[in-house]
């Protein structure tokens, strides 16, 4: 029986420990340093989960934790993501992680080699699921010449000041914020302030949504050749100019200053004040909404890929949308890791899983009898 392990119980990990626990082929062991965290699991699951409380911050006893397991399954913060992917590989375990780690997870590529580890990086929803419709499209396509992805999860019901609710951890949401955002214009990268270049679009079911910059491309612009490319963040009409405000006053440096001879950080004032307004309530409806576009040529003619996504909170398993839709990629793929149909060594993007012959629509096909839908469209631009 194939053992798996998943790091971190937060709202994706529970939801993640819970889908493989469904699958009576598994062990499933949660690890969380919080207790309350462990015992949302248990009460997520209809089937026993192991849960141990440990300090995932010491990559020492994550290396002691995986050793034992055929699979392990990453959803820490990505403050760790990296330290946690080097500690994974060096027990030479197999690995699928969904941390948005700000470093470059293919610095660890060789050794991943070495050690003859497959671990799938950034696979959630997206980064993740857009990544595989773009190397997807790309494989398809004879010549990929645009990509464009636009992704937000949002409250159900916004609410004023913030027009907004964390959906995963409300400091990897200030990341998106304040990091510079990578963009590809013709064929070159370019780096952009992150919240710029607003522009309103409209999602049926959804209504006037604001989009701008964040540093989602990630592996796409290294990975696939197309002279445009772009990702942007989809939010509640408002939420920009707040954040820009919030940002331009230093509410978000984790710089120290002085206040009448204490140092504080910032961040950690705008942290205890915003956060706890940021944090859904039991039962409160969230929603996922995306779109991923691929424009390129085939045999001569302009075609245009789109996937879109409209996904709402399970009233059944009282999980988030969120946690659902970034949790579910990693948990399929984990799955063909550990059966041994996705045994490329090294670290590997979403993208190079998409590119495989089937993999996409297999994720995809997982991912509906989840009841999570993509809706793909095919369209000839040039009549």
């Amino acid at each position: 029986m194939p053992t798996a392990i998943v790091l971190g119980a937060g709202m994706v990990g529970s939801v993640m420990a819970a889908d493989l626990a469904e699958d009576h082929e598994y062990q499933v062991t949660a690890v969380d340093m919080r207790p309350e965290a462990l015992r949302a699991v248990s009460a997520r699951s209809s089937r026993r989960v192991k849960t141990v409380q440990a300090d995932l911050g010491d990559p020492s006893i994550v290396r002691r934790m995986v050793g034992p397991f055929d699979i392990v399954l990453g959803s820490l913060a990505s403050a760790i993501g990296f330290q946690t992917l080097q500690a994974v590989i060096e027990a030479g375990r197999n690995y699928c992680d969904i941390s948005f780690m700000p470093q470059d997870a293919w610095e660890l590529d060789r050794a991943a080699k070495s050690r003859g580890v497959t671990a799938v990086v950034d696979c959630g929803v997206a980064p993740g699921m857009s990544n595989m419709m773009a190397g997807y499209a790309a494989a398809y396509l004879d010549e990929c010449q645009r990509i464009e992805i636009y992704v937000g999860g949002l409250p159900r019901e916004p609410k004023w000041p913030y027009q907004y609710k964390a959906g995963f951890s409300p400091h990897d949401v200030v990341e998106e914020y304040v990091r510079p955002s990578r963009v590809v214009e013709h064929g070159r990268m370019v780096v952009k302030e992150a919240l710029s270049e607003p522009e309103l679009m409209e999602f049926p079911g959804v209504g006037t949504l604001e989009a701008f910059n964040t540093d989602g491309l990630r592996s796409i612009a290294h990975f696939i050749k197309a002279p445009f490319m772009k990702e942007k963040t989809l939010r509640y009409p408002g939420h920009i100019e707040l954040m820009r405000v919030f940002r331009e006053t230093g509410l978000f440096s984790h710089e120290p200053i002085d206040v009448r001879g204490v140092k504080v950080r910032p961040i950690d004032v705008t942290s205890a004040l915003m956060f706890p307004k940021w944090t859904y309530e039991p039962g409160e409806e969230d929603l996922t909404v995306m779109r991923v576009i691929v424009e390129g040529l085939k045999r001569g003619k302009r075609e245009r890929m789109t996937w879109d996504l409209l996904d709402f909170y399970h009233q059944p398993s009282r999980a988030t949308s969120m946690s659902r839709t970034t949790a579910f990629p990693c948990t399929i793929v984990a799955r063909l890791i550990a059966a041994g149909k996705l045994k490329q060594p090294g670290v590997l993007p979403p993208e190079v899983v998409g590119r495989e012959p089937g993999m996409l629509e297999h994720v995809v096909g997982q991912l509906a009898q989840r009841g999570v839908h993509f809706r793909h469209t095919k369209t000839n631009l040039d009549g």
